[in-house]
């Protein structure tokens, strides 16, 4: 007589071994031993599976397989050991496997037969279902022909009739194993990382970016370039890939917020190199009630305030001498570089335009006249360096 105490160490440790893998699972293994009512299968790692052996025979009762060869099977349950069935992982499923499967929700494997009214009529062993348009995937497909001939694993939604009435749905399947995926990738997503993506949407504020298993991240507007985008689809269109960088998790809201400009050097690491009192060149992008924003290279913009502005014996004249788009000098009255911040006022415009014109001459002597407003002005107007 064996000893419980073995007996229930043994049963445990393969309860434990049994745990590796899941149900609906399909696994390889070989056949160790064939008994008058179960079939032995070893699964690698000392593990061992029973299955039962009529899953091992044909409609006339003659077994398929022998001792030593290999199978795939998939896993129907894993209490108390692990069982297996043949038949549901080759698509040899009987009426009454059917019936076990949609009962506890195993995958069985079909092939769509062609594409009728509202759906496809999908064969599964020897038995026919019904395949909604809706659950044949989850993204709705304008070519319902696309997915004739294809073979897929299913979930049985309905069965009735004792295997007369079938419907399933491969979305059910698909929409699980994306929530798994996306479980495990979202543990993955931490700020900082750098990952690849693919642009499903575009809207004014910004672009959705599938990550990968359905999870999206949110690329706002103003994290896609250093200069001021005015229109999103210029920078990215939907099936685009891209990659990004992840500048915030929000695992309370599920909210993941990426950036692209951040996998660029900051142009306001060269503005070091500004001073109050420079004259530069730039153009005007902004034209607001306070001012007027004048980009002085890509990613960097400056303030020209209202007060800066000569009076005109109107306080809105001043913004009837400037249009968006139009090239602008400008002399910097203030740096603040921890804030990004830049004020500037706009030069006289026919001052500009005179020392462009002396800036062209060869004899250098020309300009003198000018300056020093003439000096930087005239060194603003060269062309810059690369």
């Amino acid at each position: 007589m064996s000893d419980p105490e073995e007996d229930f160490a043994t049963l445990f440790e393969a309860s434990h071994k049994a745990k590796r893998f899941a149900k609906g699972q399909t696994i390889e293994g070989r056949i160790v031993a064939i008994g008058p009512e179960v079939a032995f299968v070893d699964v690698g790692g000392k593990g061992e599976a029973v299955i039962d052996i009529a899953e091992l025979k044909d409609d006339e009762g003659n077994l398929e397989v022998a001792v030593g060869e290999r199978i795939q099977a998939m896993v129907t349950s894993t209490e108390g050991g692990m069982t297996l069935s043949w038949k549901l992982a080759r698509g040899a499923a009987t009426a009454r496997q059917l019936e076990d499967a949609f009962q506890t929700g195993l995958p069985v494997e079909g092939k769509i037969e062609r594409a009728v009214k509202g759906g496809y009529e999908v064969r599964i062993a020897r038995h026919r279902a019904f395949c909604p348009i809706s659950q044949i995937d989850t993204v709705r497909n304008t070519e319902p022909a696309e997915h004739e001939g294809r073979v897929y694993e299913f979930r049985i939604i309905e069965f009735k009739e004792g295997g007369r009435n079938i419907v399933v749905s491969r979305r059910a399947l698909l929409e699980d194993q994306q929530r798994a995926g996306a479980a495990a990738l979202r543990q993955s997503i931490v700020e900082g990382a750098v990952m690849n993506g693919r642009v499903t949407s575009v809207r004014e504020f910004g672009a959705f970016v599938d990550l990968g298993a359905g999870v999206q991240g949110l690329l706002h507007v103003s994290e896609m370039g250093w200069s001021r985008v005015s229109d999103t689809a210029e920078v990215v269109k939907p099936g685009d890939d891209i990659t990004v960088k992840v500048l915030r998790v929000d695992e309370d809201k599920q909210k993941i917020s990426l950036g692209l400009k951040q996998l660029t050097a900051d142009p306001w690491s060269r503005v070091q190199t500004y001073a109050v009192g420079d004259v530069r060149t730039g153009r005007v992008t902004r034209v607001a009630e306070f001012g007027a924003f004048v980009e002085l290279e890509p990613g960097i913009e400056a303030l020209a305030h209202v007060s800066t502005f000569a009076p005109t014996g109107r306080s809105e004249d001043w913004s009837k001498s400037i249009a968006v788009g139009m090239a602008a000098a400008v002399e910097i009255l203030s740096l603040d570089f921890e804030k990004k911040r830049i004020g500037v006022k706009l030069v006289d415009a026919h001052a500009a335009e005179d020392v462009r014109e002396y800036a062209e001459r060869s004899d250098p002597a020309a300009a003198e006249g000018f300056g020093s407003l003439a000096d930087k002005l005239r060194g603003a107007l060269k062309p810059r360096e690369k």
